[in-house]
C-alpha cells in the first residue's frame, strides 16, 4: 500500500461503507408514541403523512407513504435488512408508517420510539451533506408540525438519553484489521469516555457481522449537532488510520492471504451458501481489496452484495418465499455473478 493510499484520508472508502444521519422529533400536542392509543396513532400519521406529501418543497413529490401493517413480513424485514428503518420499527406494525423518497436515501419513521425519525443515508463518508439534507428536511417540517421543544433543554424525546439535538449521526465501518487484532473491545471501551459508542450494523443490541461496526455519537444534550458531527468525523479519521495500520502490518502474512482466496473461492463456485457464512467471505474478500490483493472489484459490489444477500431482502427481490436452501442456492448464484463479471486477482508477492 503506498504511503499516499495510507495517508489519504478524503477518500476513505476502503473503511467508511455509510452515512446517517437521524433527527428524533415529537409533537406538541400529542403525548409520546409509547402513551398513544390506536386513534391517536393514527391522527399522527395522518398529520405527518399530509406534512409531507402535500409540502410545497419539490422534494415532498418524491415521497411515497407506506403503510406498515400492510407490509409482508419479508418485506417489513428488508427494510431493516436495507438500514432503511429499525428493528423496533417493525416489531409492531400497528398504527406506524413510513415514508420513503424514491431512491431511498430518506425515510422518515412515523411512530417509532417518537413520532417523527427523520433518516438520511448515504454512501460512503459524506457526514456534512447528509446533515444538511436532514436538516433542510427537519426545517421544512418544523414549519407545519411544531415540534416538541424546550428553551433549556432542546428537543423533546421519549428517551431522555435524545433530548437536546435528538440527532444521532452515525457511520458504518468495515474493521477486519482491528477485530482480527483483538482491539475492538478496547476501542469501544475508549469511544465510550469520549461521547461516541460502537454497536453491530443494526444499531443497539445488535452483534457485529462481517467485521461490520456502526459508530455513532452518544450525547445530545448540552452539545450542537455541528459539534457532535465534527467528533464523530475526528474520531472515525482516528479509527480508518488505526484500522488502516493493523492491515499494514497482517497484510503480507501468508495466512492471511490464504484465509481471504479461500473466501473468494468459495464465492466464485459454491453452489450454496448461508447468510452468515456469505458475509463472512464477503468482508474477507472486502479486505482482500483494500489489502490491493484484487483490482476490478468495486467496494460499492461488495457493500450492495451485503444488503442483496440477507434473507428477507433475497426473498422481496425473487418476489416469493423462499426455504432456506433455495435461498442458499440463490444466493450463491448471485454472489458469482456479481463477481464474475470484472473479478482479476492482482500480482502481489508473496513473503
Amino acid at each position: 500500500m503506498s504511503e499516499n493510499k495510507y495517508e489519504n484520508l478524503k477518500d476513505v472508502s476502503d473503511v467508511v461503507i455509510s452515512t446517517r444521519i437521524r433527527f428524533a422529533r415529537n409533537l406538541r400536542e400529542y403525548p409520546f408514541p409509547c402513551r398513544l392509543n390506536d386513534e391517536g396513532r393514527r391522527k399522527v400519521a395522518s398529520i405527518v403523512k399530509e406534512a409531507v406529501l402535500d409540502g410545497h418543497s419539490a422534494i415532498s413529490g418524491r415521497f411515497r407513504y407506506i403503510q406498515m401493517s400492510e407490509l409482508t413480513q419479508e418485506e417489513a424485514v428488508s427494510l431493516v435488512e436495507r438500514h432503511l428503518v429499525s428493528p423496533e420499527f417493525i416489531s409492531n406494525r400497528q398504527g406506524r408508517g413510513l415514508l420513503l423518497l424514491d431512491d431511498e436515501s430518506v425515510s422518515i419513521m412515523i411512530n417509532e420510539e417518537d413520532h417523527v425519525r427523520i433518516q438520511v443515508i448515504s454512501a460512503g463518508m459524506k457526514l456534512d451533506e447528509a446533515y444538511d439534507l436532514a436538516d433542510k428536511i427537519d426545517t421544512l417540517l418544523d414549519e407545519q408540525l411544531n415540534f416538541a421543544f424546550d428553551d433549556t433543554l432542546g428537543y423533546l424525546t421519549q428517551c431522555p438519553t435524545n433530548i437536546g439535538t435528538g440527532m444521532r449521526a452515525s457511520l458504518m465501518l468495515h474493521l477486519p484489521a482491528l477485530l482480527q487484532s483483538g482491539a475492538m473491545g478496547r476501542i469501544a471501551a475508549s469511544l465510550s469516555k469520549l461521547g461516541l459508542v460502537i454497536r453491530g450494523q443494526y444499531g443497539e443490541g445488535t452483534d457485529s457481522r462481517g467485521a461490520i461496526y456502526q459508530l455513532s455519537n452518544q450525547v445530545t444534550l448540552g452539545i450542537s449537532e455541528q459539534e457532535a458531527v465534527k467528533n464523530l468525523r475526528d474520531i472515525a479519521h482516528q479509527l480508518i488510520v488505526q484500522e488502516r495500520n493493523a492491515r499494514e502490518s497482517i497484510a503480507e502474512n501468508i495466512t492471511i492471504q490464504d484465509k481471504v482466496y479461500r473466501s473468494y473461492g468459495v464465492l466464485q463456485y459454491a453452489k450454496l451458501i448461508s447468510n452468515d457464512e456469505c458475509m463472512e467471505h464477503l468482508s474477507n474478500l472486502r479486505f482482500g481489496i483494500e489489502a490491493g490483493y484484487f483490482k476490478d472489484i468495486e467496494f460499492s459490489t461488495v457493500n450492495r452484495l451485503m444488503m442483496e444477500i440477507q434473507p428477507a431482502t433475497l426473498m422481496k427481490n425473487i418476489g416469493k418465499k423462499l426455504s432456506p436452501a433455495e435461498r442458499d442456492r440463490i444466493r450463491a448464484e448471485l454472489v458469482k455473478t456479481a463477481l464474475s463479471q470484472k473479478t482479476v486477482p492482482a500480482n502481489r508477492r508473496l513473503e
